[in-house]
């Protein structure tokens, strides 16, 4: 699922997103509830006529943001108290308030409003740029990470009990349910216990890509996906790369959402089978093919050249990010139709020569998420 935080996948329309072949966006109740508010957009007739999107649509709860503003946010049992990135008024959102809202925008698909607790250890990436939220999320994991995960899942628990009573339109939006306790095994198959008690149409792995390794993530996912009914969709929420989601799939892993293909398209970052690029580098100056050779999304189908991509960033033309943030959508999108197709074929071997991505451990700098028995001999 491209994400469209606020109402758009930036930069683009809505034809050119359904034109990579996804069928299905996210957004943000927490961002559409601070802008322009959610009982504005029903009253213009909910998400899907505000922003003319004909396709299914699904809306986080606010949930992440307990994580991801724990440095300006209290975290409390009835919920969460938010300082406004908008105009610094304090925003309280319940279980209650987290129904409402995405009742009000009318999303297909809505989720529980849930306690995403953080990794035992901050990213780099988040004690670099944002020392005060590592800080903060420091001091909520304390001396005893185990407990927070404890707390966090059994508050989760009495959050999802709340928000299926406040769900005012189960008639025609799907509620998920939402699985935490971190990397722990033991906390994972007791918040699912606690989570499939509920008959929800679907139910999602939370508090993952929080800071924890590669590796570890994969390793939760792996243990968690089979706690989880096989009758019903299973949502891996905010992740990933190519290998994470090959990964996640051979675990029984069926939706995910990520940022990664606009925001990098939209910094110069492009996606290939073969692993990344950076379209601003110089060696791009005089290049004349396309991005991907065989690649049908609308920047190679198209005929732009690599050299024409990068003098639009180099000229802050805005047409280079629109036509990357295309490329990347559509590159995740064939992806997973080829991840269909192996499936259906038990065709895994071609899917790795077909994506060298997945194979190279070296790619971006990360470990193999591909498991010994489909990397092949």
């Amino acid at each position: 699922m491209p994400v469209g935080t606020r109402g758009s996948v930036k930069g683009l329309l809505p034809e050119q997103v359904a034109a990579t072949g996804s069928q299905i966006i996210l957004n943000n109740a927490w961002h559409l509830m601070l802008r322009p508010g959610d009982e504005l957009i029903a009253s213009l007739g909910g998400v899907h006529a505000f922003m003319q999107w004909d396709g299914p649509i699904l809306t986080d709860s606010g949930g992440f943001q307990a994580w991801s503003l724990a440095d300006t946010s209290l975290l409390g049992d009835d919920g969460i108290v938010f300082k406004s990135i908008i105009d610094g008024s304090k925003i309280e959102l319940t279980p209650e308030r987290s129904m409402q809202v995405q009742n009000n925008l009318g999303a297909d698909i809505i989720m529980a409003f849930d306690d995403c607790p953080p990794s035992v250890d901050a990213s780099t990436r988040v004690r670099q740029q944002r020392p005060e939220l590592a800080a903060a999320h420091d001091q909520q994991i304390g001396h005893d990470h185990h407990q927070r995960l404890v707390e966090a899942i059994d508050r989760t628990a009495r959050w999802l009990e709340r928000c299926v009573a406040a769900h005012g339109r189960s008639d025609e939006q799907a509620l998920f349910g939402i699985v935490q306790g971190g990397s722990d095994e033991g906390l994972r198959c007791r918040s699912a216990e606690q989570v499939t008690s509920f008959d929800l149409p679907g139910y999602a792995i939370g508090g993952v890509a929080v800071g924890e390794s590669t590796e570890t993530l994969h390793e939760t996912v792996r243990m968690t996906a089979p706690m989880l009914p096989v009758d019903r969709p299973r949502y891996l929420m905010g992740v990933g790369y190519e290998r994470d989601l090959v990964a996640a799939v051979r675990a029984g892993v069926d939706m995910f959402d990520c940022v990664l293909p606009s925001r990098n398209g939209r910094s110069g970052g492009i996606f290939t089978a073969k692993g990344r690029l950076q379209i601003r580098n110089a060696r791009f100056r005089e290049d004349q093919s396309v991005l991907e050779p065989g690649c049908d999304c609308q920047a190679c189908g198209g005929g732009f050249s690599r050299a024409y991509l990068r003098h639009l960033f180099i000229s802050g033309e805005m047409l280079g990010p629109i036509l990357l943030s295309l490329h990347n959508i559509r590159h995740f999108q064939r992806l997973m139709v080829d991840i269909r197709r192996a499936i259906r074929d038990d065709a895994w071997s071609s899917l790795v020569q077909a994506w060298p991505v997945l194979g190279d451990p070296v790619a971006e700098g990360r470990s193999s998420l591909v498991p010994p028995d489909l990397a092949g001999p």
